[in-house]
């Protein structure tokens, strides 16, 4: 409605020659999601080149309801919060775990999804987590990432003896366990349900790693982004929509 009444002033501004209000038919607003590129089914580039995924089609569907644009732009996950900070983007809703180390320097909107990190190895090993974690032999994780933190505090206390390899994705950490380079990988659970289903690979389970949430992180200024951002995600998730999409990228 209001963009019709806007559209009514025009018209009759340019018929009585009358100068345009500079408030008629003004742009929407446009924001800039952060994503990682290869961690689907949350979030990732399609083979046309196109941001998709879980994350990217529930900031769309709340864009499109509370009246703003967004622009979803891949990003290096190592650096995605300096970059947030740094204000080359305007949030970050991908994937990413609510954890106290980020909430010191971001804002997380509410808890959108509950995950779990777990073990994936070749489908014909037969390898226990135990023998992996005790292997001396390399493991690999996507760097940046708060498993990969959790890994690095942990193993010394839990007396695991492994190797620790970074990655800049978990796509690129089974390529080398495929390849042998590697034992086993650890990442969230639901990227790793979405490879098993593309890749001769198996889910062993969890390590020890308690839970996490995902939320969307807005810099500490941002109260009123967040806010919406926050009701965005209410409304999604009591719509018919959120089960829409669950379904779409078998997350149940």
């Amino acid at each position: 409605m209001a963009k019709r009444i806007a559209k009514l002033l025009v018209l009759a501004c340019l018929a009585m020659g009358l100068a345009l209000p500079t408030t008629a038919f003004s742009a929407e607003k446009t924001y800039v999601n952060g994503i990682d590129a290869n961690f689907p089914p949350f979030a990732f580039v399609d083979k046309t080149g196109k941001p998709n995924g879980f994350d990217v089609e529930a900031v769309d569907w709340i864009a499109a309801k509370l009246g703003f644009k967004v622009v979803h732009k891949p990003m290096d996950w190592d650096g995605i919060i300096p970059s947030l900070n740094a204000k080359k983007i305007d949030f970050i809703a991908s994937g990413m775990s609510i954890t106290k180390a980020r909430a010191k320097v971001v804002n997380f909107s509410i808890p959108y999804w509950t995950i779990k990190q777990v073990m994936v190895v070749p489908k014909d090993s037969k390898l226990t987590p135990k023998d992996i974690l005790k292997s001396g032999k390399g493991v690999g994780v996507q760097r940046g990432t708060s498993e990969a933190k959790w890994l690095k505090t942990n193993m010394d206390k839990m007396g695991w003896k492994f190797d620790r390899v970074l990655y800049d994705s978990a796509p690129l950490s089974v390529e080398d366990m495929l390849n042998g380079r590697i034992v086993a990988a650890i990442m969230d659970d639901a990227p790793a349900k979405d490879m098993a289903a593309k890749k001769p690979i198996k889910i062993l389970g969890e390590f020890g790693m308690p839970t996490e949430d995902f939320g969307y992180a807005v810099r500490k200024a941002d109260k009123d982004l967040l806010e919406m951002l926050n009701k965005g995600i209410k409304m999604l998730k009591a719509s018919p929509k959120w089960a829409e999409l669950e379904k779409k990228y078998e997350l149940k």
